[in-house]
């Protein structure tokens, strides 16, 4: 045991001075190169001199990047996370200026935009340095993680057999991602490691799932997570009780619909045993959380959304890539744009403005930090980890679905999951990885792009209301979008709120290529007759638009209906699957009106957009050419993709005493597969009844959006 730990220690010292003398050449390096970067005199200094300045510079600057730097992150985590992003180039040029005041006889002298440079290349080189020796003593990488998860055990006063126990489970939402486009992305070698895992006798198997009629990541994920979206009938919605819109996207939105699926299922969620959220909309009852929406809206410790940055941002080469990265794609996004404009691509929406930042933060900062989490999850050995990377889902919105600018997005995120389960070889548990979508995503032109006017202004002018006569944009929705607003201390759909407090005629709002018409005057469900006496045009002049599929509407004489053109009215009782209405929007599209219909917050008006089976095509109600939310297409045909061994999903969606089904249908059967796998290896979760983990549980009415 002795001899072992001066091997251990004497390995560590090994890769100190490695390191040390790597940071070394690099300063020496720099020294010679850049203009404005000196580690000599002014009258000039011997060979040996200047090398021992750089070591002492080298040094200086490390010790003060190790010990400094994760107190200078952990204090400013105050500040709106992308501003602290802005921060570290400043931050890490200024311990470089400390480091060179350290330096005996004050040899080092750099201007202060040289040592932004210096110090972003030496954070790099030391960091490249630290991990290639790390990795390549396997042994060494191996007991270290070991120990590091027995501290972390031993800390929490748990053990939860990580070391030869039972495995644990990663789930990766790949946000957006539908079954087809991943199954080609693999075909075509977009996706090495995907396709690797489908390869033949490679260990992983693929199925798609339906969605709910709301096909986003709101109502897929609460039902994921926590095994209910009941009442949840858009990425947004009006709610006449309160005068309330609830936003997905929005933290106390998040939490009070978590909350409620919490009492409607009497459990706090897939991760109450020993689980851990990362970059989710909600909880799940995990104990761990990082960049959690939900968790946003609490207080107290562990409860600060901007807490998630600082494992990640604590290491300054880490901040300085992830910088870099940022920067690079925000470029990229100029570039892209710039040319798909030249081009005169159709479909195409404006890209300018914020967009190119929020792409980058969805593509690059929210993306390392979750990954990141996720490894450090593994070497902790936790039981169940759910993470959600939102990637494609934000550029696919505004590029389209199968441009080639989502297909990058693919390629770099299945790098992510290449280094994920590198890392999983090192963990000190066996780790089972299952991958999966919320959603998918449909093409098109958006509905005001093709007709020239948007929802809002089609119900104003059918209700006899004057309409702008220049079409109104509606605003994009998305995760990335309202995260960053977040991250910036901004409101979520704040303007959308202000404007209801006194709504002048219906309100009307967007998710995808589905609508909500909402009337606050009207108590309660507004039935068909009511708006045939109050705006008699209204509904006909919606349901025989030829961007419309069909509406959803309460009738007093014939219970709720659904209304399409021609002046077809068919009872919701009497929906057929390929008839009617109904025709073109394929297999569970009856069943997913009924469901909807039966939601207390259902709109006065649900629409549904048109949608082509040939092309594929929807028209999105808000200003994407990529969207979800609605039925049509490619957008509720998601993916399950798990490796072989584990139960197969249809026989653990059954429930007890029930038949096999055909096909894994809704959210809430995704819960319940991945809850049996879980159960399999772990033994049942543990209910909200005896954990105080289940996080929204105790939250209050008061915290709604």
């Amino acid at each position: 045991m002795g001899d072992g730990r001066w091997r251990t220690a004497g390995s560590a010292l090994m890769r100190v001075i490695v390191v040390w003398a790597v940071s070394t050449l690099t300063m020496l390096a720099l020294a010679g190169i850049l203009p404005d970067f000196q580690l000599q005199s002014d009258d000039g200094d011997s060979i040996t001199k200047t090398a021992f300045t750089a070591a002492w510079g080298a040094g200086a600057f490390g010790l003060l990047s190790a010990l400094v730097w994760p107190v200078l992150v952990r204090a400013l985590l105050i500040v709106p996370a992308l501003v602290l992003g802005m921060l570290v180039f400043f931050l890490n040029g200024s311990l470089l200026l400390i480091a060179l005041r350290l330096i005996p006889d004050g040899r080092g002298a750099a201007d202060p935009q040289m040592a932004v440079v210096v110090a972003a290349v030496m954070s790099a080189v030391a960091s490249a340095t630290s991990t290639a020796l790390a990795v390549r003593d396997d042994n060494a990488y191996r007991r270290r993680l070991s120990r590091l998860a027995d501290r972390r055990r031993r800390r929490s006063g748990r053990d939860d057999g990580a070391d030869g126990g039972p495995p644990g489970t990663v789930f990766i939402q790949l946000d957006g991602v539908g079954h087809d486009v991943l199954a080609q992305a693999a075909a075509d070698g977009l996706m090495p490691t995907v396709a690797h895992w489908l390869a033949d006798g490679a260990g992983h198997r693929l199925t798609p799932w339906r969605t709910d009629w709301s096909s986003q990541t709101g109502a897929s994920q609460l039902g994921i997570l926590h095994g209910s979206n009941y009442d949840i009938p858009a990425f947004r919605w009006y709610e006449k009780e309160t005068g309330d819109v609830m936003v997905s996207s929005r933290p106390a939105s998040a939490l009070e619909m978590q909350r409620r699926a919490v009492v409607r299922t009497h459990d706090g969620g897939l991760l109450t045993l020993d689980g851990a959220g990362r970059g989710n909309l909600f909880s799940g009852g995990a104990d761990q959380l990082a960049l959690v929406l939900s968790m946003a809206a609490r207080r107290g410790k562990g409860r600060r959304s901007r807490a998630g940055y600082f494992a990640y941002f604590a290491d300054p080469a880490n901040a300085v890539r992830t910088a870099l990265s940022f920067v690079a794609e925000v470029g990229r996004e100029i570039g892209q744009s710039t040319r798909a404009r030249i081009r005169k691509e159709t479909p195409r929406i404006k890209r300018g403005g914020l967009y190119p930042f929020i792409r980058a933060f969805a593509t690059v900062v929210e993306r390392d930090v979750v990954v990141a989490a996720v490894m450090g999850d593994m070497f902790a050995g936790r039981t169940a980890v759910y993470a959600d990377l939102v990637a494609y889902d934000e550029v696919a919105h505004h590029s389209g679905p199968r441009s080639r600018d989502a297909e990058k997005v693919l390629a770099r995120l299945d790098r992510s999951l290449a280094l994920i389960v590198k890392v999983a070889e090192h963990t000190p548990r066996t780790y089972r990885i299952v991958l999966l979508s919320d959603h998918g995503q449909s093409p098109g032109e958006t509905f005001a792009g093709v007709y020239g006017l948007t929802l809002k202004d089609l119900v104003r002018a059918g209700s006899g209301l004057p309409v702008p006569r220049r079409a109104q944009r509606t605003r994009s929705g998305s995760e990335a979008r309202d995260a960053v607003r977040i991250a910036l201390h901004r409101p979520v759909d704040g303007d959308l709120q202000e404007n209801l407090a006194n709504p002048s005629g219906p309100v009307v709002l967007a998710s995808g290529n589905l609508g909500l018409i909402s009337f606050p005057d009207i108590a309660g469900r507004a039935s068909l007759e009511q708006l045939d006496r109050r705006h008699p045009a209204l509904l006909s002049t919606l349901a025989n638009h030829p961007g419309i599929g069909f509406l959803l509407v309460r009738s007093e004489r014939h219970g709720s209906v659904v209304l399409g053109r021609g002046g077809v009215l068919v009872p919701v009782a009497e929906l057929r699957d390929g008839d009617g209405p109904l025709a073109p929007f394929g297999a569970g599209a009856a069943a997913a009106v009924r469901r909807t219909d039966t939601f207390p917050h259902v709109a006065d008006v649900m629409v549904n957009s048109m949608y082509d089976p040939e092309t594929g095509t929807v028209h999105a109600f808000e200003e994407q050419i990529g969207s979800h939310g609605g039925l049509g297409g490619e957008q509720a045909r998601p993916f399950l993709l798990w490796p072989r061994g584990m139960t197969d999903p249809l026989d653990a969606a059954a429930a007890e005493g029930e038949e096999r089904p055909a096909e894994l249908v809704g959210a809430e059967t995704v819960h319940r597969v991945l809850r049996r796998w879980l159960n399999e290896v772990s033994g049942p979760q543990v209910p909200v009844g005896q954990t105080d983990r289940a996080d929204g549980a105790g939250a209050g009415a008061g915290a709604r959006g």
